[in-house]
């Protein structure tokens, strides 16, 4: 058996704290960089951010450390999460269902990708061929596929993935945030 019979008794206490929401939080204070966005604690980097799942198994944990319980596993690597917090090397993440969790950083990577309308209720979306509402169709793609996000200008970003590659509108995607430009 993996861990003390303490350390686990430990981890369902906090467990049982958060669920009641009496725990502390757990983070550490993000401070204000530039341009007023907030900078991450340990690793410079702005809060929040948009990241990737390294690995196609990841494990996300009620609270920033080994001891805490696993609440669900995610098993597609790419999958886009929002990181929300610091603590040391832990992560706290969002992902596009709403569902929070700490994880490892090094389960992370820097690589941009996103999905397409996850809340959509339309049956495929269009990529055209460039940025613009009368361009020539590229595909469509239903809602929650993965797709690799290449650049955003601010209303329009090129995506790519098996057998498509080109542009949508940005607030068509979850995993950029409104407004985001990047090359």
């Amino acid at each position: 058996m993996k861990g003390s019979i303490a350390g686990r008794l430990a981890g369902l206490l906090v467990a049982a704290a958060i669920a009641c929401g009496t725990a502390p939080a757990f983070g550490q204070a993000a401070r204000e960089g530039a341009a007023g966005m907030m900078i991450g604690p340990v690793s410079g980097l702005p809060v929040p951010r948009f990241v990737s799942l390294k690995a196609g198994k990841v494990n996300v944990r009620a609270g920033p450390t080994k001891d805490h319980p696993v609440t669900y596993i995610y098993r597609r690597a790419g999958e886009p999460v929002e990181i929300t917090a610091e603590y040391d090397n832990w992560r706290r993440i969002r992902d596009s269902e709403g569902s929070e969790g700490w994880v490892w950083h090094s389960l992370l990577a820097g690589r941009r990708t996103a999905l397409i309308a996850p809340w959509s209720k339309e049956a495929a979306l269009p990529i055209r061929v460039r940025a613009g509402g009368d361009e020539r169709l590229s595909a469509r793609l239903e809602p929650k596929v993965l797709v690799e996000v290449r650049r955003c200008d601010g209303s329009w970003c090129r995506v790519e993935g098996d057998g498509f590659d080109g542009f949508i509108e940005q607030d068509r995607l979850w995993g950029v945030y409104p407004g985001e430009r990047f090359e």
